[in-house]
């Protein structure tokens, strides 16, 4: 298990680093407010999806696709899981803060910290199976996400619950994959290059954002422990769990495993800012777990790699 930590740690690491330009970036003033959104939606609309379409430009098997519908249906069921459990541990839908706490433990960094490490450990097929992930995500993001932030189910919009950026890549790529389609060489060099800017970028923004947090109020306050505790350890070994209790061997769990274990989603700050919810908690909530994922991942994955193997 030793080997297994070192590696997965050791990937971790090099994401971190790369979170250190925009760390730096943002306090040397390097990086302004507008500047990360400008790299958050450049991520979000074109280098994700291309990502996303790039790891699906292989010839079709049944088999693999058999393998992508179990990581749907096992997405599906851990966001349910874990709605229902953090319904039940923080009541009180008015309360902002138990708010952006239920939200924070639903929502995994699937995209910024997910698909960057599937990518480093599993290579294409974990970006491939990581996508399935990310579509459920985002499902689930701009339903019961944008609810349980708002607290009303006015904002539910059918056209950002369709037309988003990781449901637009996930569908293009599902057409290539199962047509075979020939992509011309130019498209595909054009493709494959957007999709290797994903990681630096997406660990640039993250970096901007711990910049912003106040690290060590996060560490005072006793409810982000209980948030880090269910986020990063407590979902991610049910899910384990009940992955080794199915039968499911090799890259599909390992890739949903990584997917469940990453710290609280970047989302968290963002909607709470929207929904005049506690910004402060939310911003604290995603710098803590981002900063104790550097152990808890390359715990989770390596467990899960002897499990799986």
């Amino acid at each position: 298990m030793i080997n297994n930590f070192i590696t997965v740690f050791l990937q971790v690491v090099s994401l971190f680093l790369m979170m250190s330009f925009g760390f730096f970036g943002q306090r040397f003033k390097m990086i302004t407010e507008q500047g990360s959104q400008v790299i958050t939606d450049i991520t979000m609309f074109f280098v994700t999806p291309c990502l996303i379409i790039n790891s699906f430009i292989r010839e079709f098997d049944s088999a693999k696709l058999k393998e992508l519908f179990i990581v749907l249906v096992a997405a599906i069921l851990i966001h349910a899981a874990s709605i229902l459990l953090v319904n039940i541990i923080f009541k009180g839908n008015k309360n902002a803060v138990n708010c952006v706490l239920r939200f924070g433990i639903v929502f995994s960094n699937v995209g910024y910290m997910g698909i960057p490490l599937q990518e480093a450990v599993l290579g294409d097929d974990g970006v491939f199976f990581g996508a399935a992930y990310v579509a459920v995500f985002q499902l689930v993001l701009w339903s019961y996400g944008i609810v349980c932030m708002s607290g009303d189910r006015k904002y539910l919009s059918a056209k950002r619950l369709i037309i988003n950026p990781g449901i637009i890549g996930t569908v293009i790529g599902l057409i290539v994959f199962v047509t075979s389609l020939q992509i011309p060489y130019v498209f595909r060099n054009v493709i494959s290059s957007m999709a290797s800017l994903n990681t630096p970028l997406a660990m640039i923004v993250v970096g901007f954002f711990l910049a912003k947090s106040d690290i060590l109020a996060a560490f005072r306050a006793k409810r982000t422990y209980i948030a880090a505790a269910f986020r990063l350890i407590v979902i991610p070994l049910l899910t384990l769990g009940a992955l080794y209790v199915v039968g499911l061997k090799g890259t599909v769990p390992l890739s949903i495993i990584i997917s469940s274990s990453a710290p609280i989603a970047a989302a968290t700050s963002m909607f709470a800012s929207k929904f005049k919810k506690d910004t402060a908690c939310a911003s604290n909530l995603v710098a803590i777990t981002t900063v104790l994922s550097i152990i808890t991942m390359p715990f989770i994955v390596a467990l899960a790699q002897i499990v799986f193997n």
